[in-house]
């Protein structure tokens, strides 16, 4: 979408920037813009999927559906984008716009989660639930309208704000506009869940997911507010039109014209994309046919996507029920996707200096289509390490009654010990617990908790370790006095047992994920830039968006059609079918040839300008055999009238 002319030489849509040490101030506002939007959508999105579960009251299926309904409309909605801003409005106007759309899109977010709007009663859950659900799906929309829109055009809007000899200033920019991607993606996600591990509440207090999401609003406000204030120093392109139209245009054409002539009557052209040939220019119709070489060998892709945004939800959800304490530290759920930008930031220089290099000097012919099917095969082995965590994650877990069970729960309120008989089981002695007017279940996320007993001006602090998931009942007897040891007269059995599983234990999920996402996604993107035209690089940008769309949608349909009694045999399931992907992958990879698009371009260069010399020389000879007769019939014509 950058363009290629100076925008120093066309007055039309010249801003006025200063260069500051080479570089167009303009730039400058431009980095700060998306790193205030990374902030804003990867914090959103953080805690996304427990405020699905905990706040909507959801459950894991539905959760996970809708949150990978949100992440496939952010991957689908830059097509828009990108449509919008080359045909119509402009970056510019196209970035403004949707980011307002944005902008109410995480405000809308951040109402839905306060839930003393419809708490009439006060008791700190929601009384009407369809206002917060429509609400929070209103706000989704248009964040995925807004975060897509924008996708395709701010970094090419950087781009355009160089000059042409400014190319290694523009390659600088792209690296920084990459690092504040990751960058506001790392510290989103270590700063909204502990916002989200707050408690606030007008009337009482609860997890503050308004807060987590009120802040990434706040960002994405001051993400747009920068971005107009630096309007005056723009470069801002006029719109020319969008080569995917013409590609979509040139394709229906062909397709069409081959149905008309499907009767055995007319000859067979070597490529069906030749049916264009009487319409639309034979360069154009070749480099279609290098664009859609490559988006053949994006079929299988959907599938590492499956798995890779699962991140976010499955990834998530498996660690609340895990222990989060790292010494003194204590690590939330949410917070354990900070490994992956971590891990990039990582692998990314390794990968390059390191590994690539060595495999090179080893003598293996290291393509790019091979680390992508390297890199699958490791995503697949982090789903592998994901089920293995929760089959020990399962021999912790409570066991809950089924369908024929029922659970009893038996209190001995005496002042003395009692045996119970029950049918079908052992004898059971309780011991006496009198109880006096208190008995309530906590579970907390904390590591060390202090709780207080009021009763007129008296008071008693009680203080014990917790830990994750864990569920207790305390009992308060009628002999209950205030004091200094008042606590030591209270009596808590722990109904369930907290997480015993460490999230340390996710570390090599993230890592080959990661490591997957380094081989695959990185890789991918180069391979298909190197195989493309020059001028249909937002086709193969398109496309590949298109298949991260396909791969969440993946997610949602086998989440609700699957229904598999075990998450084990879930994580099980996608690894193999990413496997089973992996290897058709290979075949196909294994029967591609590489080719050079810039020479093919030349041929045709070639062949049209030796047409129209041709056409030239053609045309010369007419106009001299025009001259020529011209001549004859004057002379003919004198001989005429002087006889």
């Amino acid at each position: 979408m950058a363009d290629k002319e100076d925008p120093k030489k066309r007055g039309k849509g010249k801003g006025k920037s200063k260069d500051v040490c080479g570089y167009p101030l303009s730039i400058f506002f431009i980095v700060v813009n998306e790193f205030c939007e990374r902030f804003s959508y990867y914090g959103m999105r953080a805690v996304l999927v427990l405020y699905f579960k905990y706040f909507l009251q959801w459950d894991e299926d539905l959760a996970t559906s809708i949150y990978h309904t949100f992440v496939a409309l952010c991957y689908l909605t830059p097509i828009l984008g990108a449509i919008v801003a080359d045909s119509w409005l402009g970056k510019f106007k196209t970035i403004v716009y949707l980011s307002i759309v944005y902008t109410i899109g995480q405000v809308a977010m951040a109402v839905s989660a306060v839930h003393d709007i419809t708490d009439s009663n006060r008791d700190g859950t929601p009384d009407n639930m369809t206002f917060h659900v429509a609400l929070s799906m209103v706000g989704l929309f248009l964040i995925a309208l807004g975060t897509g829109g924008i996708k395709p055009c701010v970094a090419a809007f950087g781009g355009d704000q160089f000059s042409e000899h400014q190319d290694k200033q523009r390659r600088t920019f792209f690296s920084v506009f990459y690092l504040c991607i990751n960058g506001g993606s790392l510290l989103s996600t270590i700063i909204t869940p502990i916002l989200r591990g707050q408690e606030c509440g007008i009337y009482s207090q609860q997890k503050c997911y308004s807060l987590a999401f009120g802040v990434p609003a706040a960002l994405m406000v001051v993400a747009l507010v920068v971005f107009i204030v630096g309007s005056g120093m723009y470069y801002k392109a006029e719109p020319e039109g969008n080569i995917m139209l013409d590609v979509c245009k040139c394709i229906g054409f062909a397709i069409n014209n081959r149905y008309r002539h499907r009767s055995n009557q007319y000859p067979r052209r070597q490529h069906w994309m030749d049916w264009a040939e009487e319409k639309y220019d034979k360069l154009l119709i070749a480099q279609i046919k290098m664009v859609l070489k490559v988006l053949f060998l994006y079929i299988p892709l959907p599938m590492f996507w499956t798995l890779f945004d699962q991140k976010g939800s499955r990834w998530t959800l498996q660690a609340t029920t895990m222990n989060g304490y790292f010494g003194k530290l204590v690590i939330q759920p949410d917070q354990m996707q900070i490994f992956n930008p971590i891990l990039i930031l990582t692998l990314v220089p390794i990968m390059d200096s390191v590994i690539y290099p060595l495999i090179k000097k080893c003598g293996f012919n290291f393509t790019p289509l091979k680390r992508m099917t390297v890199g699958m095969f490791l995503a697949a082995m982090a789903f592998v390490c994901a089920a293995l965590v929760q089959v020990e994650i399962d021999k912790t877990l409570p066991v809950f009654p089924s369908a024929s069970q029922s659970q009893l729960k038996l209190l001995n309120m005496g002042s003395s010990a009692v045996t119970v008989n029950l049918p079908g089981n052992e004898s059971l002695t309780l011991n006496a617990a009198q109880y006096y007017s208190f008995l309530a279940i906590f579970s907390f996320l904390m590591i060390r908790t202090k709780f207080s007993l009021l009763s007129g001006s008296q008071s008693c602090e009680y203080i014990k370790d917790f830990g994750f998931g864990g569920s207790y009942t305390f009992f308060i007897p009628s002999t209950f006095v205030f004091g200094p040891d008042c606590q030591d007269s209270i009596t808590v059995v722990e109904d369930i047992e907290p997480n015993s599983v460490h999230m340390a234990l996710q570390i090599p999920q993230y890592f080959f994920i990661t490591a997957g996402e380094v081989m695959f996604s990185v890789t991918g993107l180069e391979f298909s830039y190197s195989q493309a035209p020059s001028n249909m690089k937002a086709v193969l940008q398109a496309g590949w968006l298109f298949t991260v769309a396909i791969g969440n949608f993946i997610v949602l349909i086998v989440a609700e059609i699957a229904k598999l009694p075990n998450k084990w045999a879930e994580y099980v399931l996608f690894a193999s079918l990413l496997v089973l992907v992996c290897i058709i992958f290979s075949t196909m990879a294994y029967f591609y040839t590489y080719i050079d698009p810039s020479e093919i371009e030349d041929q045709f260069s070639k062949k049209v300008d030796e047409d129209e010399d041709d056409k030239d020389k053609r045309e010369k000879a007419e106009i001299k055999m025009v001259r020529r007769d011209s001549a004859e019939s004057y002379d003919d014509s004198y001989k005429q009238s002087n006889m």
